[in-house]
């Protein structure tokens, strides 16, 4: 009987096939792909006399003749990496130095691990100057008479005080990043941020009245806002591209580092007692402390290499060319860096002609995917809770029952959890991807956020105190490997290279704003909810962000910038589609500790088909036709945006109307 018969089809065991799903990609899309794969090597391609010949001319124009033969040997490594293998052109020296960036990676110049140092004590000045409040908090109300726990009035002065900060962060400071870096440069940017950090720290200890203290935090997100967005971007114009994501990374774990050292400042300074007739001279010193490493940056960037990227920007190729000799080992790494970077802006701006980038970012179908799957990202770094405990934990811990000196104890335990946590993240965050971290921390940091509320119901001093510690030292443990790194890095790999500082800006402003909401509302939370009510409030969006993630959210894990642009060409109601799918498969594979097959949501192109089906003028055509039926998702993105702003406004009413009745 034949092999294909039925009978025989029967017999067979049944075996379930992995499910493909092959992204078609719209008219748009195949644009921004076409885009990406000139912008991930504009030098692709290039034959060897042609490449060779636009060198020369680039030498000639740009005054660089006397670089001539590196930048012939670095235009060629830069097309291709492994060529000094098999080149007689490049010497033995060039050979293992060209070699030895791959195999130890971690071999750098004096000068690159001197910037490291800088950007990783700017990174500790952002988090010391959101720490620093954290223990001053407990003591200056009083002094302002602003200090009754059961007024609605002073809850929200508190709230606004140690949320001024980021209001200057979203509304103002975050949308000044690109003229100052567009007119001061990189260096010159954290130099002004970190010099306002100081002052307006030492202004903050100055002050005697809540409304001056206000104003005074409010001129520190100028110091806040444009930092938090310059130095990664400074850091990866400077590094080399074998290290480039791990330097990045360290600015969430030395941010992390800074708010444990802030910390460690408060418990310290709170035994400081008045003197010289300074009253509060122990909150006012916290306050201050957090401006010195902001100087000693100040005093440090002055020697710090400029960005390459930005001094080629403006055309100063000879100083963008001696600085990349500063932190490159040979003169022909740093020649192949100066005429990439050139040839990569050059193709830059080309894209950028005729373009509104600010639509795109929302009509076109690939780009509303990646942003609206950062603004989850970003907009989960905050209502997960985090800041709630990072702002207010000494408080908390004061309403369990702790002394005031525990609790500035217990809080520099959460601060040297979350950065200790942090570290594997560098590792993590590769291995088992973006999105598979963030499915796996929300749900155990939302029962961390059970554990601390309910502790709250304990009748027993010490059960009250031990359960409210174990919930925020294991959130802590939670936080600090899933959503603490993983919204920064994901933002800066979802968005298409023609428009990834625009949306970076946009996810950047986005983090800020709901960091002011949720330390605007805080006090008044806890004052209307209780502390079981308000804690349970942030554990269910928790569970509210898991799903949102599980549907929205795609995973970026060792994608190209090609294959980037299919995954987030996955139709939305796929994808969510997909993620309903793999509840199931979860539960089968971690609950019964099965072996199901998993899905295969992703068939990719290859790069000819990305590129070969039409060119970027057919292409730009085609999106008219497309332009309909992407109209039907912008509503759909613009109705999620409202419901969110809808869910914050009722929050706000609640907490007044129940503030109210408890008043009476």
């Amino acid at each position: 009987m034949s092999a294909s018969s039925p009978l025989n089809e029967k017999s067979d065991p049944v075996v379930q096939q992995p499910h493909h799903h092959k992204p078609k990609m719209d008219a748009e899309t195949r644009a921004i792909a076409n885009a990406d794969a000139k912008l991930s090597n504009p030098l692709r391609g290039i034959p060897h006399d042609r490449l060779m010949t636009e060198v020369e001319i680039f030498a000639q124009e740009r005054g660089l003749t006397h670089l001539l033969p590196e930048l012939k040997k670095g235009a060629l490594v830069a097309q291709d990496p492994s060529c000094h293998n098999h080149l007689d052109v490049f010497t033995d020296e060039d050979k293992r130095i060209l070699t030895e960036e791959v195999t130890h990676k971690w071999r750098q110049t004096p000068t690159l691990y001197y910037m490291v140092v800088m950007s990783s004590l700017a990174a500790a000045v952002q988090g010391m100057d959101e720490a620093v409040i954290n223990g001053a908090q407990i003591l200056y109300p009083t002094q302002f008479g602003i200090g009754d726990t059961n007024s609605r009035r002073d809850s929200w002065l508190i709230g606004l005080i140690n949320s001024a900060p980021y209001l200057c962060c979203a509304t103002i400071s975050c949308w000044l990043t690109h003229p100052l870096n567009h007119y001061l440069g990189r260096k010159k940017t954290i130099f002004v941020t970190c010099l306002i950090s100081f002052l307006t720290c030492i202004w903050s200890g100055l002050t005697n009245t809540w409304w001056h203290l206000f104003i005074a935090r409010f001129f520190l997100g100028f110091g806040i806002g444009p930092k938090s967005a310059t130095v990664p971007v400074y850091t990866a114009e400077c590094s080399p591209a074998p290290i480039r994501g791990a330097l990045v990374m360290m600015w969430q774990m030395w941010t992390a580092f800074g708010i444990a050292l802030g910390d460690l400042i408060d418990l310290t300074f709170y035994f400081i007692p008045d003197s010289g007739g300074i009253k509060g001279l122990n909150w006012r010193l916290m306050l201050a402390s957090a401006g010195i490493p902001g100087l000693i940056v100040c005093l440090q960037v002055l020697f710090a290499p400029e960005s390459p990227r930005w001094l080629i920007s403006k055309g100063r190729y000879e100083d963008a060319f001696n600085e990349l000799c500063r932190l490159r080992i040979s003169r022909v790494q740093a020649a192949r860096d100066l005429y990439y970077i050139h040839v990569l802006l050059e193709a830059e701006n080309e894209m950028k002609k005729g373009r509104n980038r600010v639509v795109e970012m929302f009509t076109i179908r690939r780009n509303r995917h990646a942003a609206l799957a950062s603004w989850v990202v970003m907009f989960g770094q905050q209502f997960c809770g985090v800041n709630v405990i990072a702002y207010y934990s000494s408080n908390i811990f004061l309403a369990s029952g702790f002394t005031q000196v525990s609790a500035l104890a217990s809080s520099l335990g959460f601060g040297a959890l979350n950065w200790l946590f942090a570290l594997p993240a560098v590792f993590t965050i590769d291995t088992y991807g973006r999105r598979n971290l963030l499915l796996f921390t929300f749900p155990c940091m939302a029962i961390c956020l059970l554990i601390t509320g309910f502790s709250f119901w304990s009748t027993s001093e010490t059960g009250r105190v031990t359960g409210v510690s174990i919930g925020i030292y294991l959130f802590a443990v939670f936080y600090s490997p899933g959503e603490g790194p993983v919204p920064f890095t994901y933002s800066a790999e979802a968005f298409p290279l023609y428009i990834r500082d625009l949306g970076m800006s946009f996810a950047t402003a986005t983090t800020w704003f709901w960091n002011f909401v949720l330390s605007i509302t805080w006090p008044s939370l806890i004052l209307a909810f209780k502390p079981q009510g308000a804690f349970g409030w942030y554990a269910a969006w928790c569970c509210i962000l898991w799903v949102l993630i599980l549907l929205f959210v795609r995973e970026t894990k060792g994608k190209t910038l090609e294959e980037l642009d299919q995954v987030f060409a996955v139709p939305l109601s796929t994808h969510a589609a997909y993620g309903l799918r793999q509840i199931p498969y979860g539960f089968k594979k971690f609950v019964l500790f099965q072996n199901p097959i998993p899905e295969q949501l992703y068939q990719m192109e290859s790069e000819s088909e990305v590129s070969s089906t039409g060119g970027d003028e057919k292409a730009r055509r085609e999106m008219k036709e497309d332009v309909e039926r992407n109209e039907c998702m912008s509503y759909v993105l613009l109705c999620f945006v409202v419901v969110i702003f809808c869910l914050i406004f009722i929050d706000v009413r609640l907490m007044n109307v129940l503030t109210c009745h408890l008043s009476i």
